[in-house]
């Protein structure tokens, strides 16, 4: 398979529910949107694709049905993480046998291994693909941080092991990783907010929320960045800002369904338990959020 870019705005995809199932339909609906507005990537049955809650055999079909619907006009970059290493290698070889570009893998949630546990935790996915590897730091949600001395072993070893989703919100790690790495690591935001700022100190791009319902403007924001039009790219992330913002104000993704729902992409804004719908006065500020973006 020949490598291809995973740099830009990579949409985390939601995960559309209708009667308790996963509604396919609305699915390749979604992943179209994505890849007519100029999408550089996907990501499906990440955190924003609700895979806590998938049934194992749902988080392959939507693996493979992301894979069979992009039809390799754009990189698939399959979520295969777990807290459980063993699962974590079954998902990863799956979807290298799917044909997905590339993986991504969380860190370990609940265990809270050492550096030493992610080490190994990681090195043992290495071993099961030679597709690239998106390691995802996101300390809020899993309780841990991938090390930059974990970062450069695996980076060392395992040639593949060469990007980072970085979600802990630090610009200063983001110069860490640079620091200690430099081109043999691609760092991705992993917060829409914070796009700009990570990219201002070389991160490459976004694995977005946002551009699930705004696509092509998370596309221009980053190509801005990437060729160093900075003037114009902050006047674009502050229109954006809110909403940014707004998408977050209940547990994602439930804010990005809704919207999802009301723009008429996805058919539902139906999410699994034990997240639920948006309260009443949120989503009346989440509704004023996109009608002031649609008059900006």
């Amino acid at each position: 398979m020949k490598l291809r870019p995973l740099t830009g705005a990579i949409t985390a995809l939601a995960t559309p529910f209708k009667n308790e199932a996963v509604a396919y339909d609305d699915l390749r609906k979604l992943v179209e949107f994505q890849i007519k507005s100029g999408i550089n990537g996907l990501v499906p049955v990440g955190t924003t694709g609700e895979s806590p809650t998938l049934l194992h055999d749902e988080h392959l079909d939507v693996i493979r049905a992301v894979i069979e619907a992009a039809r390799g006009r754009v990189p698939v970059i399959a979520g295969t993480g777990s807290n459980s290493t063993h699962e974590a290698v079954e998902y990863t070889r799956f979807a290298h046998e799917a044909g997905a570009d590339a993986m991504l893998l969380v860190a370990p949630y609940y265990n809270k291994p050492s550096q030493e546990g992610l080490y190994r935790h990681f090195a043992a996915i290495a071993e099961a693909t030679n597709r690239p590897l998106i390691l995802y730091s996101i300390p809020s949600r899993c309780g841990i941080e991938i090390g930059v001395p974990t970062v450069e072993r695996l980076r060392a070893k395992y040639p593949h092991v060469r990007y980072i989703k970085e979600a802990g919100g630090s610009v200063d790690r983001v110069d860490q990783l640079k620091n200690a790495l430099g081109k043999d690591i691609t760092v991705l935001s992993g917060d829409d907010s914070l796009t700009l700022p990570f990219m201002s100190v070389g991160a490459e791009g976004v694995i977005s929320v946002a551009s699930n319902l705004i696509p092509r403007q998370v596309v221009k924001l980053t190509a801005l960045a990437l060729s160093n039009n900075y003037a114009a790219a902050t006047k674009l992330h502050r229109k954006l800002y809110p909403l940014f913002k707004a998408l977050f104000i209940e547990p994602n993704p439930v804010p990005l369904k809704t919207a999802l729902a009301r723009a008429g992409i996805i058919s539902s804004a139906v999410v699994r338990l034990p997240l639920c719908e948006m309260s009443a006065a949120n989503e009346k500020i989440l509704a004023a959020t996109l009608d002031g973006l649609g008059k900006a």
